[in-house]
C-alpha cells in the first residue's frame, strides 16, 4: 500500500502501483472526469505517473494554471500532428504553451496563411475524434538522435545534440506522432475539446535572428466550447481597441522609419498626456513627494557600481564623451541615489520621497516593438522612497494608497504578484529573506490576496507588480514596488542615526503607471478611445450648421477655452448629419449644435456621444457640467 498526502493535509491510502489518475478516481469520480495533470511534490507530472508513497499530491483541473499549460500544450502537439499529416515536407521545431495559448514553429516551403487554419482545424477535429493515447517513452540520447535524424528532423536533432552525453531523453507519442517533449500532456487527445487556431507569424529559430525564419502558428483552447466563445469575443474587442488604429483615427501619436521604436505626440496626444500628468503631480503632491530631475547620459562607472553593467548592458545605449564610456540611463534609480548622496542626512530627514518623471532608454529587438507597449524610450513615473528600517512597512503600505487613488480613477482593479530573488541577484540571503518577508507582510496585514512568482525579482531585491485589469478583462503589468538593502550598500549611502552613528537607509523603487507611454496605450485600449470627459483631448466640439452661424461658435470656444474647457469648432463647409458623424468618429464626449435658435436663446443643443440627442442646454449650464466633471474626474 502507498499513502499519499492530499493539498487539505489529509493522508489516503492506496493500492501499491496504481497511476495518478487511478487515484483521482479512487477519491471522486467527478474529479476524474475534470482533472488533467498532478502536481507531486512540487513538479507538476502526468496522471499516467504511478504513486510513490509518502508523496505530497495536488490533482489540477483546468481552473489551475497547470491545468490550463496542459491542455494547451497538448493542443499544440494535435497541431504539429495535423500539420505534418497536410504537408509531409514539414519540419517540426519546438510548440509550448504560453499564456492564454499555444504555438509550434514549423519550417516548411508552403507559407501559411489564414485560410489554411480551416483545413489545419479540420484535421485537429480528427485527431481529437480518435481519441489517441498520449504515452510517455524515455530512451538513449543516441536512439533518440537515430530516431528524429532518420525522420529528417533537423531541429530536433539540434536540441538534442545540445544536451550532454548519456542523457536520458523524454519522448511523447500518439499515434503516428512522436515529438520531443518533457511533458506533461493529458491523457488522450480526446481531452482538447475547443481550440481555434488564431495567428500566424515569423519567429527566427531559438530566437536568434542569425538563424533561419520559422513560421508559428498560434491557437488557443479551452475545456468548453462557452469559454472558447468568450475568449474569441475579447479578441475581436481587443482588435477593435487597437491602441495603434486608434492613435492614428484620434490623431494621438505616430512611428518613423527615421525612429523605429520612439514615439512621436501629436498635439492631441500631447493634450491626453499631460491630462494624464496633472493627475500624477497632484497624487504625488498630496503623498508628499519631491519631484527631481536627473541626467539622461551618466558615466558607464556609474552602471558598473549600481550594478547594471553586469545584469542588464545588453538592453543599454552608449556613448563617447571626451573620449570617456557613457551611457544613456535604461533606469532612473542611480541618478536618484546620487541626488541623495550630494548632502549629508539625518535620521530625522527620513521618509525621503524624491519622484521623478525620467525619460529612459531600452534596446529592443526591432521585433519585439509593439506601438506604445513596447518602445525604446519612454517615460517612467519613478520615486525613490529613503528609509529607515523601522519605516519599511508603513511607506510601502503607503505607495499601495496612492496606486488604489490612481488606478480607481480609471476604475481599473488590479491583482498583486510578489516577486522573489532571481538566480543573477546581489546580496545575502539574510537581505533577500527580510526584504521578502516584510512585502508579505504588508500584503496580508492588508488583507490583500497575491500570488507568488517565484525569481522574478529585480537583481537587487524583491517586489511587488501590480497587474490592472482593463474593461475587456485584459490584465496588464503597471505598478511595481522593488524592496532595495544592496544598492545603499554599493553606493556607501549614509545617515546619521539618533546615536551620532552612520547607518544604512533602505531604498524603496516604485512606478505607478510603470511607463507614461504604455498606460496611455492601455488608457486607449481600455476606453476604445472613447475617454471620459475629463480626460478627453477635446471636451466638446461646436458645430455650426451654416457659415453665418460660424463667427458665434468662434465666439464661444474663445469663451470656453477662458473657463479651461477643451473645446474644437468644426469649420468646414459639410452638412450637420456629416459634422456630427465625423464628430463621433473622433469620439468627442459632447457635440453641440449651433443654429439660428441657439443664438437668440444662448443655448447649445447638445448631443452625448453615446446617449445622442439631450436636447437645448443653456451655454453656462454645459460650462459648469464639463467643469464638474473635469474637476471630479467623474466623467
Amino acid at each position: 500500500m502507498a499513502e499519499l498526502v492530499l493539498k487539505d493535509g489529509s493522508k489516503k491510502v492506496f493500492a501499491d502501483g496504481i497511476s495518478l489518475y487511478d487515484a483521482a478516481k479512487e477519491l471522486s469520480n467527478s474529479l476524474a472526469k475534470k482533472v488533467l495533470v498532478a502536481k507531486v511534490n512540487g513538479d507538476v507530472t502526468d496522471l499516467r505517473e504511478t504513486i510513490v508513497d509518502g508523496s505530497t499530491v495536488e490533482f489540477l483541473t483546468f481552473d489551475a494554471q497547470e491545468g490550463k499549460d496542459t491542455l494547451r500544450h497538448t493542443a499544440s502537439h494535435i497541431m504539429a500532428q495535423a500539420v505534418q499529416r497536410l504537408f509531409k515536407d514539414v519540419k517540426l521545431a519546438i510548440g509550448p504553451s504560453i499564456e492564454n495559448g499555444f504555438y509550434y514553429d514549423f519550417d516548411t516551403e508552403h507559407r501559411f496563411t489564414q485560410e489554411d487554419f480551416a483545413s489545419i482545424e479540420a484535421e485537429m477535429e480528427k485527431i481529437v475524434k480518435e481519441n489517441l493515447a498520449l504515452t510517455k517513452e524515455v530512451v538513449s540520447r543516441d536512439e533518440a538522435l537515430k530516431m528524429f535524424k532518420d525522420a529528417g528532423q533537423d531541429y530536433k536533432v539540434e536540441l538534442i545534440e545540445d544536451l550532454p552525453e548519456g542523457e536520458q531523453i523524454s519522448l511523447y507519442r500518439q499515434g503516428d506522432f512522436v515529438d520531443l517533449c518533457a511533458g506533461p500532456h493529458c491523457e488522450t487527445t480526446g481531452r482538447v475539446k475547443a481550440f481555434k487556431l488564431l495567428t500566424v507569424a515569423g519567429a527566427y529559430w531559438r530566437g536568434d535572428e542569425h538563424n533561419k525564419m520559422l513560421q508559428r502558428i498560434y491557437g488557443t483552447a479551452f475545456e468548453k466550447k462557452d469559454d472558447l466563445d468568450a475568449y474569441l469575443h475579447m479578441l475581436a474587442e481587443a482588435e477593435k481597441r487597437d491602441h495603434r488604429k486608434l492613435g492614428k483615427q484620434l490623431d494621438l501619436f505616430s512611428f518613423h522609419e527615421e525612429g523605429p521604436g520612439f514615439p512621436f505626440f501629436h498635439a492631441k496626444g500631447m493634450v491626453l498626456r499631460k491630462t494624464l500628468l496633472k493627475f500624477w503631480y497632484e497624487l504625488h503632491d498630496e503623498a508628499e513627494y519631491d519631484e527631481i530631475s536627473t541626467p539622461t547620459i551618466l558615466s558607464r562607472h556609474l552602471w558598473e557600481q549600481s550594478g547594471h553593467w553586469d545584469h542588464y548592458r545588453d538592453n543599454m545605449y552608449f556613448t563617447t564623451i571626451d573620449d570617456e564610456p557613457y551611457a544613456i540611463k535604461p533606469m532612473n534609480c542611480p541618478g536618484g541615489i546620487l541626488v541623495y548622496k550630494s548632502d549629508v542626512h539625518s535620521y530625522r530627514d527620513f521618509p525621503m520621497r524624491m519622484a521623478e518623471l525620467g525619460l529612459v532608454h531600452r534596446h529592443e529587438l526591432h521585433g519585439a516593438l509593439h506601438g506604445l507597449f513596447r518602445v525604446r524610450c519612454f517615460t517612467q513615473d519613478d520615486a525613490h522612497i529613503f528609509m529607515l528600517p523601522s519605516q519599511m512597512e508603513e511607506e510601502i503600505s503607503g505607495v499601495i494608497d496612492l496606486f488604489d487613488k490612481a488606478y480607481n480613477v480609471f476604475g481599473l482593479e488590479y491583482r498583486v504578484e510578489l516577486s522573489t530573488r532571481p538566480e543573477d541577484s546581489m546580496g545575502s540571503d539574510e537581505i533577500w529573506e527580510l526584504a521578502t518577508s516584510t512585502l508579505r507582510k504588508v500584503l496580508e496585514d492588508r488583507n490583500i490576496p497575491y500570488q507568488v512568482n517565484e525569481g522574478d525579482g529585480a537583481f537587487y531585491g524583491p517586489k511587488l507588480d501590480f497587474h490592472v485589469k482593463d474593461s475587456i478583462g485584459r490584465t496588464w503589468q503597471c505598478g511595481t514596488i522593488q524592496l532595495d538593502m544592496l544598492m545603499p550598500e554599493r553606493f556607501d549611502m549614509t545617515y546619521v542615526g539618533e546615536d551620532g552613528q552612520k547607518h544604512r537607509p533602505v531604498m524603496v523603487h516604485r512606478t505607478c503607471f510603470g511607463s507614461i507611454e504604455r498606460f496611455l496605450g492601455i488608457l486607449i485600449e481600455n476606453y476604445a478611445g472613447a475617454f471620459p470627459v475629463w480626460l478627453a483631448p477635446v471636451q466638446i466640439k461646436f458645430l455650426p450648421i451654416s457659415d453665418k452661424h460660424l463667427a458665434y461658435a468662434l465666439e464661444l470656444r474663445k469663451k470656453f477655452k477662458k473657463l479651461g474647457i477643451r473645446v474644437e469648432v468644426d469649420e468646414s463647409n459639410e452638412k450637420i448629419g456629416y459634422k456630427i458623424r465625423k464628430a463621433q468618429m473622433e469620439k468627442v464626449p459632447y457635440m453641440a449644435i449651433i443654429g439660428d435658435k441657439e443664438i437668440e436663446t444662448n443655448t447649445l443643443s447638445l448631443r452625448d456621444r453615446a446617449k445622442g440627442d439631450l436636447g437645448a442646454k443653456p451655454v453656462d449650464e454645459v460650462v459648469a457640467h464639463i467643469q464638474e466633471l473635469t474637476a471630479t474626474r467623474k466623467g
